[in-house]
């Protein structure tokens, strides 16, 4: 999604508000908070409603004014979701406002704990653990009554103007945060040598940074400083080729400054996994690539260096790749929206222009679909 700057017209995100609220009433009454968190969490499903709602189909603002149209025109007591986050700095202000919510819902204090944990590991693992150049700048978290959730996060890359959008679920968490997590990453470009911790290729890589961080750290220090040494090969020259074509459009060089009192410190708690080494506080992009790039050279473990960005996963796609199409699911995500439109508290005209909006980009996602 390219970078676009600036506002919507005052009279669009009026109109948005309205048919955003009528819509996602009709969905939640009808089949539940739960899968009205399902549907935003599916990449696809959430472009789409933006584009319903009538926000431009191609850019990195339908995730922020979307979002943002969202919080103003859904709440609890109507609607059974509370949204915290959002753009900037009022991503961070979920810390704040998900336990506010949650006391206003009466939820547990031990549902709360799993929702603020939730808020951080999610953003922690996009900024750090996935280093795809793609910096967050923005973080949603969307939350029923009854603790499910889903978290919707955007990076940019400023250099190439370009966005990503990260989604995740509760449901998709079983053991850990660290393993293949999200509900789908969408964006428009793939990017070579790209650091992918969460992948279930680099889970021996997890568990030797886990015991070199729980060892002497003396011993980690040295070798991070031996290996940073400039030498006539540099450490990357023994794990890409970047003569190879398209494999020079991310450089991951081995850090040069590492703060070595956090290495002291996660010595002394000694993390029982790779999860909460991620989670200490001081444990960034430096130190996990550095982990990565000492695992893999010097102890030979496997790890992902491939793009997880997901394209058309939802639906497949009319050339078949990376399936081919499942017209009966493809026909249920169009029932899904539709219904909702037409069972929508609003004017016989505003049904009719969000139909034909949805209709204009089913003939996009797949040319010639006349339903």
């Amino acid at each position: 999604m390219p970078l676009h700057h600036g506002h919507p017209p005052q009279y669009l995100l009026i109109r948005m508000k309205k048919l955003a609220s009528s819509i996602s009433k009709i969905l939640i009454e009808d089949y539940g908070t739960n899968e009205f968190l399902k549907r935003l969490a599916d990449p696809l499903w959430f472009q789409s409603f933006g584009c319903v709602l009538g926000f431009d189909w191609h850019s990195s603002g339908l995730t922020t004014v979307v979002t943002g149209v969202l919080q103003r025109s859904i709440n609890l007591a109507d609607h059974g979701i509370m949204i915290a986050g959002g753009k900037g700095k009022k991503s961070l202000s979920s810390r704040s406002q998900i336990p506010n919510l949650a006391i206003s819902a009466s939820m547990s204090d031990k549902k709360i704990a799993d929702l603020l944990y939730a808020d951080k590991i999610t953003a922690k693992v996009d900024n750090s653990a996935v280093q795809d150049c793609y910096d967050l700048y923005h973080h949603a978290v969307f939350f029923d009554e009854r603790g499910d959730w889903t978290i919707i996060q955007q990076g940019m890359n400023s250099y190439i103007k370009m966005a990503r959008r990260y989604h995740w679920i509760s449901e998709n968490i079983n053991s850990s945060f660290l393993s293949e997590p999200h509900s789908g990453i969408i964006c428009d470009k793939i990017h070579q040598d790209v650091l992918d911790m969460t992948d279930h290729d680099s889970i021996e890589t997890q568990k030797t940074t886990v015991d070199l961080v729980n060892g002497n750290p003396r011993n980690l220090i040295s070798s991070i400083k031996k290996l940073q040494i400039p030498k006539t090969k540099t450490m990357d020259d023994w794990i890409f080729d970047h003569n190879l074509v398209n494999n020079t459009d991310l450089s991951y060089e081995m850090p040069r400054h590492l703060n070595w009192n956090t290495v002291k410190k996660i010595y002394d708690i000694q993390p029982r996994n790779y999860e909460e080494f991620v989670t200490i506080d001081g444990v960034g992009p430096s130190l996990i690539r550095a982990l990565a790039l000492i695992s893999q050279l010097i102890y030979g473990s496997k790890t992902s260096w491939e793009d997880p960005v997901q394209f058309s996963f939802a639906h497949g796609g009319k050339d078949g790749v990376p399936f081919p199409i499942n017209r009966n699911t493809f026909d249920r995500s169009i029932k899904f929206l539709r219904e909702a439109i037409e069972g929508g508290e609003i004017t016989g005209e505003e049904k009719r222009t969000a139909l034909k909006r949805l209709s204009s980009n089913l003939k996009i996602i797949l040319p010639g679909y006349s339903q």
